[in-house]
């Protein structure tokens, strides 16, 4: 059990890390004993405790009696942690000496985290201030240039690596369904639904201009092959003829996704109200946010996606700030689908410190607007879903891939084998941290003249062939939210023993939870605490939720002690 020290401002930030390093901990008690104490105050209390971690950039009571000796203070830093660069976006404090190096920053190699023994006990040092980390990535979330690091999912590594490293086991309930390394949340956000709605506007002048001019100019930079530049003039040339409906409307996709990923549980955000820019719209060219279709327009493409397991979402105009035009929004989406616990994205991802509060008071289930236009990665640093600080049930669902961020010249404007890259970098941090992976794909974009469907067709297709669970956005928030409602609690207060409860309604959990035992190690040198990013040393068994299996019967007595230093129990 982590008996947990923390300023009571960060009472917010402690609680959601810990659902997110799903753990025994709780706030700490001077008549109870734990196996670790997690402190972020100036004075470490009196307590038994085998293990103790020190997380700060001011200089504590207890650093002098340590012998751990402050150095300089950083702004801006980034850690080495294992290989893997670790932005700290407040105050960093370096050390000098005063036990083994775990933490070391990228540009001067100075220490930020310390490892030492003392009486028995091991105590691990950090530099930084973790709960309001936390709280900076969940709220105002990371710059694009640091899109690409897994923020919390390193610090929550980190911690349960010094637990490990003091010798003591962990036992976790990980973010990954039984059998799974992840979950996968196929979305798309429909904008347009046929260029027959567009004519002689900026979407059709701009469709002509990059079928032709924007090709040709392509095609010179060696962005685009002769094939592809072909297929754009062919585009082109054949516009008139859909709009005489004597050819088939290329940017009609429903039936094209439907082939390509039947029985994936896809997720459609789509509009309510037709031509509507929205208000306090303060990005360029914002009139052109209006749409020239909301969900009326679909009644049967609306009934056959959701008779083919598809979830229909509501994609936002006004809902991020103003609460009675986000109820309105989602009454007009939910009167066509009948659906409960429905979720949202904002179109043109817009949000700002209040839109979390703002959904939750309109109704929404959860929201997954928190990604990047600019670029692909972690807006919040996590590979999660989370509830927000501030609000009590709304589940925010990052979203990691987008389309137009891997392809569009304004942004990252990748080649298919850079994007490629891109996109397995994610796929291989999923494996590592576990969480979702959340990919949207626009309703344009496996037609002309974007033709991004081949890109999207391979990687669906790659994903098949992983161990991954595909679920509608709603099913992977639910599944989260069965996790959060797991807890680790006493059976008697003043006992060591831990119970764990998981309130389901009596039904049994599908795919099940997993229960995660770490075996302890040996504490290491720094060459190897550098060397080693995650930990495969553990033992997974599934649990439906309908029985109570003693955890201190999954590893052999002989192997290793208790997790935690303590027996510890599943109840339903």
């Amino acid at each position: 059990m982590i008996g947990v020290v923390s300023k009571s401002t960060e009472i917010a930030a402690v609680e959601e890390f810990f659902q997110l390093f799903k753990t025994p901990w709780e706030f700490f008690r001077e008549d109870r004993s734990y196996d670790v104490l997690l402190v972020s105050t100036d004075q470490v209390p009196r307590t038994d405790a085998r293990a103790i971690l020190v997380y700060g950039s001011d200089i504590k009571s207890s650093d002098r009696g340590a012998n751990i000796k402050a150095h300089s203070i950083h702004h801006g830093a980034t850690l080495d942690a294992w290989g893997a660069q670790l932005p700290i976006y407040g105050e960093l404090l370096g050390f000098e000496g005063g036990g083994t190096g775990v933490l070391r920053t990228c540009a001067t190699s100075e220490l930020a985290g310390v490892r030492l023994n003392s009486s028995g006990v091991t105590v691990h040092r950090f530099g930084y201030d973790l709960f309001a980390e936390v709280a900076f990535l969940l709220a105002a979330g990371q710059p694009v240039e640091h899109a690409q690091i897994p923020a919390l999912e390193l610090h929550i590594a980190i911690m349960r690596n010094s637990i490990l490293d003091s010798g003591i086991e962990v036992v976790e309930i990980p973010p990954v369904p039984a059998g799974y390394d992840f979950t996968v949340c196929l979305t798309h956000d429909i904008d347009f639904v046929g260029i027959r709605r567009h004519c002689f506007d900026h979407t059709m002048w701009g469709f002509l201009y990059r079928s032709t001019f924007g090709a040709v100019l392509d095609f010179a930079r060696r962005k685009l092959s002769l094939g592809r530049l072909l297929r754009r003039f062919k585009a082109a040339a054949s516009l008139p003829l859909v709009y005489l409906n004597l050819m088939e409307d290329y940017w009609m996709p429903f039936e094209w996704y439907l082939n390509v990923e039947k029985g994936l549980s896809p997720t459609y955000f789509l509009i309510p109200f037709k031509n509507r820019a929205g208000d306090n719209v303060s990005v360029r060219h914002g009139e052109r946010r209006a749409v020239a279709y909301d969900i009326t327009d679909l009644a049967d493409w609306t009934g056959r996606l959701m008779r083919e397991g598809c979830e229909i979402g509501v994609h936002g105009i006004d809902a991020w700030h103003s609460v009675a035009k986000g109820r309105e929004e989602l009454r007009r989406i939910a009167d066509m689908t009948g659906q409960k616990g429905t979720g949202i994205r904002m179109h043109w991802l817009l949000r700002d410190e209040n839109t979390h509060g703002v959904l939750e008071k309109a109704g929404y289930a959860y929201d997954s607007t928190a990604g990047y236009n600019e670029t692909v990665g972690y807006r919040c640093g996590t590979t999660q879903p989370f509830c927000p600080l501030g609000v009590r049930t709304l589940i925010e669902l990052p979203m990691h891939i987008q389309d137009g961020a891997l392809f569009y010249p304004q942004r990252l404007n990748l080649s298919e084998q850079e994007a490629w890259k891109r996109c397995q970098c994610i796929m291989e941090n999923a494996r590592t941290f576990g969480g979702v992976v959340t990919v949207l794909w626009h309703d344009r974009s496996p037609g002309p003249e974007r033709f991004w469907g081949e890109f999207y067709a391979r990687l669906v297709e790659d994903l098949k062939s992983q161990a991954v669970w595909f679920s509608s956005a709603g099913q992977a928030v639910d599944w989260f939210r069965k996790r959060r409602e797991v807890i680790f609690e006493r059976v008697n207060p003043h006992s060591e023993r831990v119970h764990a409860r998981l309130h389901c309604g009596n039904k049994a959990l599908t795919p099940p939870l997993v229960i995660r035992v770490h075996r302890a190690r040996r504490p290491r040198r720094e060459a190897q605490v550098q060397s080693d990013r995650t930990l495969k040393e553990f033992v997974d068994s599934p649990w439906t939720g309908e029985t109570a299996p003693d955890l201190g019967t999954l590893i052999p007595a002989a192997e290793s002690s208790s997790p935690l230093g303590s027996p510890v129990a599943v109840q339903a």
